[in-house]
């Protein structure tokens, strides 16, 4: 909206005493003044809106008044604190800043609506499943089949959606003078090797939609600790950062080889503003936590990270930086998976893990809940490291 704003404004002064005054205005054409701007907004909005919305949660009483299913287990001694009573459903301050602030500063070009729509289709979704938890004071909530169902839907929507736009993407090769044009997932682009893979309509589908719906339920895996999900997508969500600021500049991406996608900047101005947001909630999340971000942030800021790495041609650069994430989900997948091959040999589960996600096994094992909240951080950053590095190790 400012950036619409602003250049009204300079268009309508010029050839008038207001020009000169009105000319820092073209500080809005800069990506970078805008992503800054973005992410001051959003950081400012939770930090502001932050204890209205837990006193409103508590208030309507949207309180995890049950013992989450880690405690239910039981053999959690590490624990000092309980969970029980604190507010949930904090993502709606995320979801809420981030909105407000990429609207205000960002161009509103397809990418930027898309990764929008997406991520308020998914926080209603999450919204349900809290809401369902709640009434059931159970902590069972929707149906997993639902959830997936309605994950998969949008993802293949998102899919068709890119599969027949028209192409917008290009990858040039300086040294021989060649330029490969495509649409968003008709062309993979893998890490440390810089020559695309041609994919078809079906694997570029797949793809598109395993890395949404597959993030998306990785950071809600992953969301079980205080602190310890928003931590993870502040840092892998600055990757990104840098990666559609990249694609989006048509010199950058030459140099670097990557796809030059039109319109990619301003998703960086979307990524400032969920660093902003989650910076703000984090605030409030750290342990302990005064608020929980519930399924209906979790769901909907992994697959806001899905749908920005497909819109990019980074899907796989995304397992990458998300290895916190992929070994939360896999360490579920591995536990349940060998508990019911198990169980169907010898009739009776065993386990891989002490309890699974991977997390809960380290807090059996005696770590405190602060100390694997920020060993995964320093794991998390590694990754973010590696997968920067793959923008020159090619």
């Amino acid at each position: 909206m400012f950036y619409y704003l602003s250049q009204a404004l300079l268009e309508w002064s010029t050839g008038t005493i207001w020009a000169e005054r009105l000319s820092a205005l073209r500080l809005f054409r800069y990506i970078t003044v805008r992503s800054a701007a973005a992410a001051i907004t959003a950081l400012v909005l939770c930090l502001w809106l932050g204890p209205r919305v837990i006193a409103w949660l508590r208030n309507l009483k949207f309180g995890q008044d049950y013992d989450d299913r880690a405690v239910e287990a039981g053999g959690l001694t590490s624990r000092l604190l309980s969970k029980k009573g604190t507010p949930t459903m904090g993502g709606l301050l995320i979801v809420g800043a981030l909105d407000v602030s990429a609207l205000l500063w960002a161009q509103w070009n397809p990418l930027v609506l898309l990764t929008l729509l997406a991520l308020a289709v998914l926080c209603a979704l999450g919204f349900y499943d809290d809401y369902a938890k709640i009434m059931q004071q159970s902590g069972q909530g929707t149906k997993p089949e639902v959830k997936l169902w309605v994950q998969a839907a949008l993802a293949v929507f998102v899919a068709l959606y890119l599969w027949q736009w028209p192409a917008s993407s290009e990858l040039r090769f300086p040294e021989s003078k060649t330029v490969i044009k495509s649409n968003l997932i008709s062309v993979l682009m893998l890490p440390f090797y810089k020559y695309p893979v041609a994919a078809g309509a079906g694997v570029g589908i797949l793809v598109t939609s395993l890395a949404i719906v597959g993030s998306s339920n990785a950071v809600n895996l992953t969301d079980g600790l205080d602190g310890l999900a928003i931590g993870c997508t502040l840092i892998v969500s600055f990757v990104f950062l840098v990666f559609t600021y990249l694609a989006g500049n048509v010199r950058a991406a030459e140099y670097l080889q990557i796809p030059y996608v039109a319109g990619a900047g301003e998703l960086t101005v979307f990524c400032a503003a969920m660093i902003g947001a989650g910076l703000g909630f984090l605030w409030f999340n750290c342990h302990p936590a005064q608020v929980f971000m519930g399924d209906t942030g979790s769901l909907a800021l992994g697959g806001a990270l899905g749908i920005i790495a497909v819109l990019i041609h980074q899907p796989f650069v995304l397992v990458l930086a998300g290895g916190v994430f992929v070994l939360e989900a896999a360490s579920v997948i591995v536990q349940r998976g060998w508990f019911r091959y198990t169980k169907r040999r010898t009739g009776t589960g065993r386990r891989v893990f002490l309890m699974s996600p991977i997390h809960h096994h380290f807090e059996k094992k005696g770590w405190y809940e602060s100390q694997v909240v920020m060993r995964f951080y320093i794991l998390c950053l590694l990754f973010a490291v590696v997968a920067l590095s793959s923008l020159k190790v090619r």
